[in-house]
């Protein structure tokens, strides 16, 4: 009896730069997991469009996450690298959890409710990407769903969802569990260290983008908040969060202990963490930012590869929407 390889799935919205805490805290996961078990990450052009998108820009930042994907080290051979709405299954399986989905269940989930707060209207996406996104996950019979913490109560209702409809129609989807890294799963911005890393955030100094420059990368390590202790530490302390973001993130970056690295800082200030947290930064990203700028400027070749993967996603998804459309009782096509 053969055992099924464990299936992965992770979504990415096509939405502002990449940052080294999309970096570290989901895409090196992605990379290294390759081989060992069986990865699809799609790119959720879907989603995106929640909130209002210019239709160029879309296109060409959907194009340029697939170039940083793969520069990164995603490799299409060994993960399956596909764009959402290259997938009808996706659309078409939202519809028919959405029938199976409270409304309740929706309106409670935090990120709905802190983005609806600062907006006079409310799309009807906006309060529903949570069950695409559920359509996303259980379309692939997935097992594991990387995540950062901020995102855990996202799986929580696709788990909701999936062991609903498997109630109503009997066993159909796998249901899958949130998988949150030990460190990194949270990089916090570098101009106030309370609030998360963001790509919607274009203050200059609240993140490194992946595509930065060496000197952009010194200059925003170099104003990053820390504290006024003058200690440089790992600790739990809020007060002390600005420094240990910047311990977190050279700890990615370099694959040292954490030990190995409080001795490597003994007797040193923030000036010194500073510039040794950027130079590992610039080395860590120096390969990824030459990969991308030569996969940028070949959008057909990027179109290829993801019309490869798109193939490889409709390969599972379609059986599976089938099977969804079966239970509730639609009349298929022959």
């Amino acid at each position: 009896m053969t055992t099924r390889k464990i299936r992965v799935f992770s979504g990415i919205q096509p939405s502002g730069m990449l940052h080294i805490g999309n970096y570290l805290g989901a895409i090196q996961q992605w990379v290294a997991g390759q081989g060992a078990k069986v990865n699809f990450i799609c790119i959720v052009d879907l989603h995106a469009i929640t909130v209002p998108q210019e239709p160029e820009a879309l296109r060409r930042q959907t194009r340029e996450l697939a170039a940083l994907l793969l520069a990164a080290g995603i490799d299409p051979q060994r993960t399956t690298l596909f764009v959402q709405s290259h997938v009808r299954a996706h659309a078409e399986g939202c519809w028919v959890l959405n029938c199976v989905t409270p409304i309740g269940w929706l309106e409670r989930m935090t990120q709905y409710k802190l983005k609806a707060a600062t907006q006079e209207s409310v799309l009807t996406g906006l309060l529903d990407y949570p069950v695409l996104q559920a359509a996303d996950i259980l379309l692939y019979d997935t097992d594991e769903v990387p995540v950062g913490d901020d995102q855990k109560q996202h799986v929580e209702l696709t788990r909701d969802i999936a062991q609903r409809f498997n109630g109503l129609y009997g066993e159909t989807f796998v249901v899958p569990r949130p998988v949150i890294r030990a460190s990194g799963a949270r990089i916090m911005a570098l101009n106030d260290p309370t609030a998360k890393m963001s790509k919607s955030d274009f203050t200059r100094g609240h993140a490194i983008r992946i595509t930065d420059t060496p000197d952009e990368i010194r200059w925003v390590l170099k104003r990053a908040v820390t504290d006024a202790v003058g200690m440089v530490g790992f600790s739990d302390d809020p007060a002390r969060a600005g420094v240990n973001n910047l311990l977190q993130i050279f700890e990615l970056f370099t694959g040292q202990s954490r030990p190995a690295i409080e001795a490597h800082f003994a007797g040193k200030g923030y000036g010194a963490l500073k510039s040794d947290v950027g130079e590992a930064v610039i080395e860590g990203l120096r390969p990824i930012r030459e990969r991308f700028q030569a996969l940028v400027t070949a959008p057909d070749e990027l179109d290829r590869i993801l019309a490869i993967g798109a193939e490889q996603a409709r390969a599972v998804a379609e059986p599976k929407i089938r099977q969804v459309m079966e239970r509730v009782g639609f009349v298929l096509p022959a």
